[in-house]
């Protein structure tokens, strides 16, 4: 008889290989996906999935849908390999959330040769820089707006992340550089 339990986080080993190490060498060493919910004037909500290099701080994919399938973490995931190359044996670190534990999407690290890490069980700060980031998101743009659709939510979320936040916004941690202006002035050459 075949087992009808499905692989989450509970049933796969321990992958903290990040270890809250939030400093990195080099882009695209080392990026790091959350998920966040967006609310609608509707009552509803929308779920945004990011990935940030950990270099740079830069959001190098985001994904919006209604939804929290599996399938939202790997457009994410997607539009961050359709603007980046990753490095050789690139850290990938997530909370456990279903998404990123399911076999697509983790099928699709191991065929990028990507090392996978996951936070503990209930610990946010083991994924603490993206949190931070939709805290930071929430607080500058989110809690401001009542989006009456998707395609407002989207393109308001597209004006923040890719005008705004990567190309604008200071941050201390980067000595108050823009992630664009930190890749530049880093990678130069």
């Amino acid at each position: 008889m075949r087992s009808r339990y499905l692989a989450t986080w509970a049933t796969l080993p321990t992958l903290r290989t990040l270890d809250r190490k939030f400093q990195v060498e080099g882009p695209d060493q080392v990026w790091a996906g959350d998920i966040t919910f967006i609310p609608m004037a509707s009552g509803g909500f929308l779920y945004l999935a990011v990935i940030l290099d950990l270099y740079s701080r830069r959001v190098v994919g985001w994904a919006l849908a209604d939804h929290m399938r599996s399938e939202l973490v790997e457009s994410a995931l997607g539009m961050a390999l359709g603007a980046r190359v990753p490095a050789p044996n690139m850290l990938h670190h997530s909370d456990r959330g279903s998404q990123y534990a399911s076999a697509a999407y983790r099928g699709k690290l191991a065929a990028l040769g990507t090392q996978v890490s996951m936070s503990r069980r209930g610990n946010c700060y083991d994924n603490a820089v993206v949190e931070s980031f939709n805290g930071t998101l929430k607080q500058e743009l989110v809690h401001e707006a009542r989006w009456t659709s998707y395609a407002e939510a989207r393109a308001a979320l597209h004006d923040y992340l890719e005008v705004f936040y990567n190309r604008t916004r200071l941050h201390s941690s980067l000595g108050y550089f823009s992630p664009a202006d930190f890749e530049a002035s880093r990678c130069a050459g």
